[in-house]
């Protein structure tokens, strides 16, 4: 039975193992997708592919920067004592290392780099770290900024990562470094979703538009209000939107009486030059991954027999 390149693509995302290794396994087993998890398992792979398959929700966000260049990367396993492993950080580390080195496109791309003290990729290595650490392990995600001057934080020993990217002119790239680290701190605790008003998508606004004009409709005091009086409303409605949600337009944390952008605009004047906030990625560990929760009683009460 003949597979093709979907068929490769399905056993890698089904156990982690490494591209080549599925070709040969399908190969070896006729095209046959279960043969061909039993024979990764014969040749040593039966633990990662195993794993593979639970859920992993912890894991640490980890953003650096060196030599100027910031990179941030998200790296999931099932759990918190895993996470803090020697083995597991050693593993970020070399990913961080690889995404700063190689500049990678996309995560296909990352996977493919060479990784760091071996002749394997970084996707034939996962398998191999999943047997030492015992635990399924993801590459969930990562950006990069080569451009402008970059700041790197991590909150809470990993829990949150951001990157701050700016473009300066006039002031030195170490004059700015509290400026981007006040930013990146509160990117972590406000979790703006755009970086500016402008970023906004007119289909995003307009459907906030059409909520608060519901939610007058609704409202008796409002309802009789003339159209323009209501429309004024929404405009404020929507100012306050914006003041929830971009970055610029938030009250900087560290004196809520000026925005970030008017801090921004502020500490370029005093160093006597200019500065742009060019872009900024946030990751939160296990953010929108689905965790298992386990119903300790229930098992119990099942490897005892006593369900129905």
């Amino acid at each position: 039975m003949a597979f093709t390149a979907q068929d490769v693509k399905k056993l890698r995302e089904m156990t982690n193992v490494g591209m080549m290794d599925c070709k040969k396994a399908l190969t070896a087993s006729d095209g046959d997708m279960d043969k061909a998890v039993e024979w990764l398992r014969e040749k040593g792979l039966a633990a990662a592919a195993k794993k593979s398959g639970r859920i992993a929700a912890e894991g640490v966000v980890n953003a650096v920067v060196e030599n100027g260049v910031g990179a941030i990367v998200e790296i999931n396993a099932e759990t918190d004592f895993a996470s803090k492993s020697d083995k597991f950080m050693e593993f970020v580390n070399d990913v961080t290392s690889v995404i700063l080195k190689d500049a990678p496109a996309d995560m296909d791309a990352l996977k493919a780099c060479k990784y760091p003290g071996s002749d394997l990729t970084v996707e034939a290595t996962l398998p191999e770290k999943i047997l030492v650490i015992g635990e399924n392990i993801q590459i969930r995600r990562f950006a990069r900024f080569d451009t402008g001057v970059t700041v790197a934080y991590t909150h809470m020993g990993g829990r949150i990562g951001v990157l701050v990217n700016m473009e300066v002119e006039g002031i030195a790239a170490d004059a700015v470094t509290e400026l981007g680290k006040d930013i990146c701190m509160q990117i972590a605790s406000m979790n703006p979703s755009f970086r500016d008003k402008s970023d906004v998508a007119p289909e995003v606004l307009e459907k906030e538009k059409e909520i608060q004009l519901a939610v007058m409709a609704n409202d008796p005091k409002m309802a009789n209000k003339p159209e323009k009086v209501r429309e004024g409303i929404v405009m404020g409605k929507l100012n306050k939107y914006y003041e929830e949600n971009c970055l610029l337009q938030q009250a900087f944390v560290k004196e809520n009486k000026i925005s970030v952008e008017k801090h921004i605009e502020a500490v370029a004047k005093e160093l006597g030059g200019s500065i742009k906030l060019v872009a900024f990625v946030r990751f939160e560990k296990g953010e929108g991954i689905e965790k298992k929760v386990d119903d300790f009683a229930a098992e119990v009460a099942a490897a005892a027999g006593l369900t129905k």
